[in-house]
C-alpha cells in the first residue's frame, strides 16, 4: 500500500479519516491543527471586543487583529499592513472594489475588460456594473491551451478601458495567468489592474509590493485559514481616495447631524465588530505555509498533477481540459464520456474520494470549453499517490457502473474543446 503523507497527520480531519481520500482543495482546503489551536487559544485567553473597550482584554484583543494584519501582509508581500482589508474573503473583496470604486469612477462609454477564465465573483459584479453605468462589458478571449490570448487582450483595451480584472489562477483549469504581462498591457493604457487571487495566494509566492496590480483579493479558506476570512491588498493611494462601502462602527471618525467623517485605513473598509478569532487563524496559516514553503507546496502538487494526469489519459474515454502540468496549479479538471460529472462524483464519494463537479462558478469559461460541466479534483500539501489511486480506481469503477448506459446529453460527448 502506497505510505500517506506525513502532512496528513498536522490536519485532524485527515488524520482521523485515513480511508478519506480529500480533492476538493480549489474549493476550500483542509485546516492544519495550528490553525485550531490558534483560534481556541485567542477565544479562551484574549476575546473581547477590540479598538472599543479602555481595559487590558480589549487592547490584548486590539493587538492581536493588529499583529495577524501584519502577519498576513508580510506572507503576501505587503510592506504597508494598513493596505490590507479584511473582508469574508475573494468575492466580498471584489464586491468592495466595484462598489467603493467602479460606481465612482466608471461611466457611461468606458469599458472593463475581463478574461473567459473568470469565476463569477470576478465576472458577475463587473458585469453588473457596466449594465449599471453604461459602459463596454468585454470578456477576452483563450488560446488553443487554455491560456488568456495576451494579442487579443492587447487589441481589446483602449483609451476608454477603465478596468482589466483577471484572475492570478484559474479555479477551473488551474491555469496560471501572467500576471506581469497583463498587468503591463493595462498600464498601457491607463487602467485600473485588479487581480482575483483566491486560487494564487495559497500556492504561489505573491509579492504584492512588486505584482504591479492595483488590487489583490484572497480568501483564508483555500490556504488553511478559516472560513468567513479573507482580505483585499490595495495600492494606498486608490484606497485612501475611495469612498466606504458600508458604514458605522470603527469605520466612523466623526459623526455630525448632517455630516460624517471617515477613519484611516484600513478601519474606513472595515464597519463593525472585526473577526479577530479568525483573522488570527489565518496568521497561523500564513505561518505554516511560510514553514513548508510555497515553491515546495507547488512542486508537490504539479508532480501529483503530472501523475493524474499520465494515468487518467490512459483511460478511454477521458477527457483533460487545461494546460500542461507545467503551467497549472494542483487542479485537474476532466470529463468521461457517457458519465455526467455529478453521477461520476456520486460513484467516487462511496469509495472516500471528494472531488468537485459541475459548472465550477465558471459558466462563461464552460461554455467556450463546449461542455455543461467537467470533474475537478483538485490537490494540495497535503495529498499523495494514494489519493491518486483511488481517483483512478473511482474512475475505472464508474465506467463499469455505466457501460452500456447510453447519454442522451450532447454535451458530454469528450474532449470538445480540449487539448
Amino acid at each position: 500500500m502506497t505510505t500517506r503523507n506525513p502532512r496528513r497527520a498536522d490536519f485532524p480531519l485527515l488524520a482521523a479519516n485515513p480511508s478519506l481520500y480529500y480533492l476538493d482543495s480549489a474549493a476550500t482546503s483542509q485546516k492544519p491543527r495550528v490553525v485550531l489551536d490558534a483560534m481556541r487559544e485567542y477565544y479562551e485567553r484574549d476575546n473581547a471586543n477590540p479598538h472599543r473597550g479602555a481595559y487590558a482584554l480589549s487592547s490584548r484583543a486590539t493587538d492581536r487583529y493588529h499583529a495577524a494584519r501584519e502577519r498576513v501582509a508580510r506572507f503576501l508581500g505587503a510592506s504597508d499592513p494598513d493596505c490590507l482589508v479584511f473582508t469574508r474573503g475573494t468575492t466580498e473583496s471584489l464586491n468592495l472594489v466595484v462598489t467603493a470604486w467602479g460606481h465612482a469612477n466608471v461611466q457611461a462609454g468606458d469599458e472593463i475588460v475581463v478574461t473567459a477564465l473568470e469565476h463569477h465573483a470576478n465576472f458577475v459584479p463587473w458585469q453588473q456594473l457596466a449594465l449599471a453605468r453604461g459602459a463596454k462589458f468585454l470578456v477576452c478571449p483563450l488560446t488553443s491551451d487554455h491560456h488568456v490570448d495576451l494579442d487579443a487582450l492587447r487589441a481589446m483595451v483602449g483609451p476608454r478601458t477603465r478596468v482589466v480584472a483577471f484572475n492570478h489562477v484559474s479555479n477551473a483549469l488551474g491555469t496560471v495567468n501572467p500576471v506581469d504581462r497583463i498587468a503591463r498591457i493595462a498600464r498601457e493604457v491607463g487602467a485600473l489592474v485588479v487581480c482575483d487571487g483566491a486560487q494564487g495566494a495559497p500556492h504561489l509566492q505573491v509579492g504584492f509590493d512588486t505584482l504591479d496590480v492595483d488590487f489583490y483579493a484572497f480568501s483564508g479558506h483555500k490556504m488553511c485559514g478559516p472560513m468567513g476570512i479573507g482580505g483585499l491588498l490595495g495600492r494606498r493611494q486608490i484606497l485612501e481616495a475611495m469612498p466606504p462601502y458600508q458604514f458605522g462602527g470603527d469605520m466612523i471618525e466623526f459623526v455630525r447631524d448632517a455630516e460624517s467623517t471617515w477613519n484611516v485605513l484600513p478601519h474606513k473598509f472595515e464597519a463593525g465588530t472585526p473577526n479577530v478569532a479568525d483573522a488570527v487563524g489565518l496568521a497561523a496559516a500564513c505561518d505554516y505555509l511560510d514553514d513548508v514553503g510555497l515553491d515546495a507546496v507547488l512542486e508537490h502538487e504539479r508532480a501529483l498533477v503530472r501523475l493524474a494526469t499520465e494515468q487518467l489519459r490512459a483511460i478511454d474515454g477521458v477527457c483533460i481540459y487545461g494546460p500542461k502540468p507545467a503551467e497549472r496549479s494542483g487542479v485537474v479538471s476532466f470529463t468521461v464520456a457517457g458519465i455526467h460529472p455529478h453521477d461520476l462524483s456520486t460513484v467516487l464519494d462511496q469509495d472516500g474520494v471528494c472531488i468537485r463537479a459541475g459548472q465550477h462558478c465558471a459558466q462563461p469559461l464552460l461554455r467556450r470549453l463546449g461542455v455543461s460541466a467537467t470533474a475537478r479534483a483538485s490537490f494540495y500539501l497535503y495529498n499523495d499517490e494514494a489519493d491518486v489511486e483511488a481517483l483512478l480506481r473511482g474512475v475505472l469503477r464508474a465506467k463499469e457502473v455505466f457501460a452500456g448506459a447510453e447519454s442522451t446529453d450532447d454535451e458530454l460527448v469528450p474532449c470538445r474543446g480540449a487539448r
